[in-house]
């Protein structure tokens, strides 16, 4: 059965889910059995599955990380969380030291089946230090898998996939989408398969390959540009490592045009990674250069003026494909127009929690 959801219905879901299927997979981290359990993702879970098998940490996140690997190692899986991904950059030596490698340093005979839930992305105040998307580096890293999904569909089956994938994960949600709402199968068994991206929007002119939050601002860009008889075709890259290139180069070479969206840093971004990857293998498809939208190579600002100008949406993505395919547009642009500040997705947000 397919029901409407929400994306932090979906996570919630699937860790439960996980749990009742595996009882030797175990949540824990920052906030989990908080009240508000982390945007909502673990209300509920400790008083289901008892404090053994989830639990609060102290704030040692190199520590946390470190247990997650032993108790690996002998056969627990792991579901660890962290409410910022920018904490979790105090265990970096562990992930891409220890987790990363153990796969390959073993022959393949001894693995790490961990799971890491990051919170990331905008939100009022949040600034440098508490709203920074780093997929690439994580995606840098060999023996990592990484994802972000978009949809609560995705959001449940990736994490199910993540949680019985026998190498580490990184799964990304940025926290703008906690409260998007969409269809998403109760079936348990349900799995959207790690490296398989999806089409969300088929078209002809244009290959828009987005990710995360930006997907939603594409969506948005999209109705508008179809107003104006431009169609686009706007593909879920989902995977980072490993990335579903045949549907991106399949897609180029029915448009002949490609835009990537990221929400990371410009250089180095994943974004650059598939233009160069789409120009070495698919270059005689192209009708004209790709483009990428992606932050300034700038720490994040915390101001409300100052983030305004700092983040990409939906009339970044239009002015872009206007660009491309060389057609004008109107100076103003109300169907575009944001009806609440730009620093929050919606009336109903609150606040970074």
């Amino acid at each position: 059965m397919t029901r409407s959801i929400s994306y932090a219905h979906a996570v919630n879901e699937a860790l439960s889910q996980a749990m009742k299927q595996d009882k030797n997979v175990i949540c824990y981290g920052l906030g989990i059995p908080d009240p508000k359990g982390v945007f909502g993702t673990s209300s509920g879970l400790q008083e289901q599955f008892g404090s053994e098998r989830v639990f609060d940490m102290p704030t040692s996140e190199n520590a946390m990380t470190g247990i997650a690997i032993g108790a690996a190692l002998n056969g627990i899986r792991p579901v660890m969380t962290h409410q910022r991904l920018d904490f979790f950059l105090l265990a970096m030596d562990q992930l891409v030291n220890n987790a990363a490698k153990w796969h390959y340093m073993f022959g393949g005979a001894s693995s790490i089946p961990i799971t890491i839930r990051l919170i990331l992305g905008m939100g009022w105040g949040q600034g440098p230090t508490h709203s920074q998307n780093l997929q690439s580096w994580f995606a840098h890293i060999p023996g990592l898998k990484v994802v972000m999904p978009t949809t609560p569909e995705d959001a449940k089956g990736l994490l199910l996939s993540s949680i019985f994938d026998d190498n580490p994960v990184v799964f990304l949600e940025h926290r703008w989408l906690h409260n998007q709402d969409g269809n998403v199968p109760e079936n348990p068994s349900f799995r959207v398969p790690i490296g398989k991206a999806k089409i969300l929007r088929a078209g002809t002119q244009i290959t828009i390959a987005g990710m995360s939050y930006m997907n939603i601002e594409a969506l948005r860009a999209i109705a508008y540009l179809q107003t104006l008889n431009i169609s686009c075709e706007l593909i879920d890259i989902r995977s980072f490592n490993p990335i579903d290139w045949n549907t991106i180069f399949n897609s180029v070479r029915k448009t002949g045009h490609l835009l990537v969206l990221d929400t990371g840093s410009e250089t180095c971004s994943v974004a650059g990674e598939i233009i160069a990857r789409v120009s070495m293998e698919v270059f005689s498809s192209l009708k004209a250069p790709p483009a990428r939208l992606a932050l300034p190579d700038i720490p994040t600002p915390t101001s409300f003026a100052l983030t305004k100008y700092f983040y990409k949406n939906a009339k970044d993505i239009v002015a872009e494909v206007a660009k491309q395919l060389h057609f004008d547009l109107p100076h103003e642009i109300p169907e575009l127009e944001k009806k609440c500040p730009h620093d929050v997705p919606g009336n109903w947000f609150k606040g970074p929690f």
